[in-house]
């Protein structure tokens, strides 16, 4: 039982009421749904904030965060319970689509717009990056790369990467792209100026009543994120995300998400990818 702590080799404090609290205060901040089968990940995450903060219960720990509303321990509690997993090029049918889509609809006279909705560290945002980097150079693009877990972020805006992180791409794009780092930087690569000056990174959280003007995207990667929300959430999520899409924009999803049971905002035009659907009367 999570309440014996012993018995589970835990050192902390940590009921089966504990677990239940952790599980309403993740859904009421940030929408995220966490199953009985993360019991085991969220002591594991939220142990360290604990043993960081000296605190030996976690009743204490979450007294102390409804206690305090603008706590930033608040952002510390939403990045540990949320997983980043990420890559360069990771699902590359997407990235083909993006390619195809920019080279027929971008135009010398109007930015193409990417947005990155959960770009964790950021190798998605800087993959669309180089993609539209690649198109005509009289062609003006932006990326927009978000998340909610700020210490993502800030790793997505240095643009810094293990230099193994790099491997799979080619080696023209390697060395357009990419800078090695030499001496106490050896072993990491840098996400060249040039490129990283495409991609602007902010922090949202996509449960929020309120999002920043953000006007309309080309394309949104939103991959591998309703798979944290329940169905209501979905939909009024996904109900935001056709509100900041061109009319004839793309919507990319993770491999396992499929939301037209959810919405009829959008229809499918290739492996989790969408449009938005044609408006009666257009």
């Amino acid at each position: 039982m999570a309440g014996d702590a012993a018995a589970l080799g835990r050192d902390l404090r940590f009921t089966h009421a504990d677990f239940r609290r952790v599980r309403e205060l993740a859904y009421q901040h940030a929408g995220i749904v966490l199953t009985e089968a993360k019991n085991h990940m969220v002591y594991a995450r939220l142990a360290k904030r604990l043993r960081a903060l000296a605190l030996t219960r976690f009743d204490d720990y979450l007294d102390r965060l409804v206690a305090a509303p603008q706590s930033p321990e608040w952002q510390c509690f939403v990045n540990a319970l949320t997983t980043n997993l990420t890559a360069f090029f990771r699902e590359p049918h997407h990235f083909e689509m993006l390619a195809e889509h920019a080279r027929r609809g971008a135009h010398a006279d109007a930015s193409y717009r990417v947005w990155s909705a959960a770009t964790s560290s950021g190798e998605e945002a800087y993959s669309a990056a180089m993609v539209l980097a690649e198109l005509d150079p009289a062609v003006r693009a932006e990326v927009w790369a978000s998340d909610i877990d700020t210490q993502m972020l800030e790793t997505a805006a240095r643009g810094v990467y293990p230099l193994e992180r790099i491997d799979a791409l080619p080696p023209a794009r390697r060395q357009r792209f990419f800078l090695k780092g030499v001496g106490r930087q050896q072993g990491l690569v840098r996400v060249k100026p040039e490129l990283a000056a495409r991609v602007h990174c902010f922090p949202i959280n996509l449960v929020a009543a309120d999002w920043p003007a953000l006007g309309r995207f080309d394309a949104i990667f939103c991959r591998n994120v309703m798979i944290y929300f329940d169905k209501p959430t979905q939909a009024a999520i996904l109900a935001r995300l056709a509100a900041h899409l061109a009319p004839d924009g793309l919507l990319f999803l993770g491999h396992s998400e499929n939301i037209q049971h959810l919405t009829q905002a959008f229809v499918p035009v290739g492996r989790t990818t969408y449009r938005l659907a044609a408006r009666s009367g257009n």
